[in-house]
């Protein structure tokens, strides 16, 4: 926006003391290609659109990535059939450079790694997202933008110069520091993000359900066992990808993550316990109705989280000559899940606005799971498209 209207004043207000301390900097690092996304819906659309921009925008300010590709790999006939599938949605998702690949020619792409057929996807790559988001803050800094950190919004409250809308400042953006003073309001919270919409007259629904994902990491004499990415034929019964081999830009390689429910919305760890988010999950009828769907997956990941050689099976599929003596316990993850009150995940991208002179002022990202970091340019480009539109400078 700053790029569009220079004389505009925003600024950006983060609860933590430095930015992307939660999903941003907690996620596999990959730059996506678009394979897996329902044709026509707005991830499709974006991460394709993303991964162009997000390229161009790495080159263009000489930020580190390499392109290392992907591999998704067939284990069984079942997934062969699956496979074609899903290469026939990458195609009409436009995804650059797609191969299918024979079984014969798995190893000239990863020399370990075995399967029946796989997908090649030459574009998908990997990144620092954290290092990405503080160099598109510090190019806002220096634009004009301001960043204020350590300061939780706790509220939004509606001026009383607002009254028929003519008011400079007609919103006030309340935090335990005081209140901020501005015309317009853009969330995107994250873990937090159904609350901060709820604040401004948006429908409960959906709610953001945290489940963790804890990774496994090669041993530092293991890593030579992957240079690319690894993941598995998604299985449509479930809502989650499945455990995959992930590099890293600094060398180490990840396998996971799993998918846990954390009893707390910023829970890294079994420890971390939120009486507060848990009362409300306990209370949230959709949450109860994907347990008991999904009770043995659920039970199988938590046992996986404990005892993680469960875990290693998993990946020794993909890579035959490891054992759980090759990997060690690494960092975790928590995505904010969205879900409705049938307990069905919430799967494209949600962008809201809250209701009456109040609302009307704000736009909420209620949900922007994976890829939004890819696809963060594009979304940043469809916001200011809808600012544009919706609001007056």
């Amino acid at each position: 926006m700053l790029e569009r209207h220079p004389q505009l004043k925003i600024a950006i207000v983060e609860k933590e003391n430095k930015l992307a301390m939660h999903q941003t900097g907690h996620n596999s690092g990959v730059v996506h290609a678009g394979i897996y996304y329902t044709p026509g819906s707005m991830k499709a659309k974006m991460c394709v659109e993303g991964l162009k921009l997000s390229y161009d925008y790495f080159g263009k300010h000489n930020i580190p990535y390499k392109k290392v590709g992907k591999l998704i790999v067939a284990q069984t006939p079942e997934q062969v059939s699956r496979i074609k599938d899903l290469y026939e949605r990458g195609l009409k998702n436009e995804v650059p450079g797609l191969e299918m690949i024979e079984k014969n020619e798995i190893s000239k792409f990863e020399d370990k790694c075995k399967g029946e057929k796989a997908i090649w996807s030459p574009s998908t790559g990997i990144v620092d997202w954290g290092e990405v988001c503080r160099f598109f803050a510090s190019e806002f800094e220096k634009m004009g933008g301001k960043v204020i950190l350590n300061n939780e919004v706790t509220g939004f409250r509606e001026n009383n110069e607002s009254k028929g809308g003519q008011g400079l400042s007609p919103i006030s953006v309340l935090s335990k520091k005081g209140a901020l003073q501005t015309k317009y309001v853009l969330t995107c919270a994250g873990l937090h993000s159904d609350r901060l919409a709820v604040m401004t007259g948006c429908d409960l629904s959906p709610r953001i359900v945290p489940f963790r994902g804890e990774y496994l990491q090669l041993n530092d004499n293991k890593k030579h066992l992957c240079s690319t990415n690894i993941y598995p034929v998604p299985d449509p019964r479930f809502p989650f990808l499945g455990v995959h081999f992930t590099p890293r830009m600094n060398g180490d390689i990840w396998l996971g993550p799993n998918a846990v429910l954390a009893l707390a919305r910023e829970g890294y760890r079994w420890t971390d316990v939120n009486v507060k988010d848990c009362i409300e999950m306990a209370k949230f009828p959709g949450l109860w109705k994907l347990c008991f769907r999904f009770i043995l997956p659920g039970l199988k990941e938590a046992g996986k989280s404990i005892f993680y050689p469960l875990a290693v099976k998993d990946l020794q599929k993909f890579i035959p000559e490891m054992t759980y003596k090759d990997v060690k316990r690494g960092p975790a993850g928590v995505r904010a899940q969205a879900m409705d009150n049938d307990g069905k995940l919430v799967d494209d991208f949600v962008f809201d606005s809250g209701v009456g002179s109040l609302g009307g002022r704000v736009i909420h990202c209620r949900n922007a799971p994976s890829p939004a970091a890819t696809s963060s340019m594009a979304i940043a480009k469809y916001i200011s498209n809808k600012l544009e539109k919706d609001f007056t400078f």
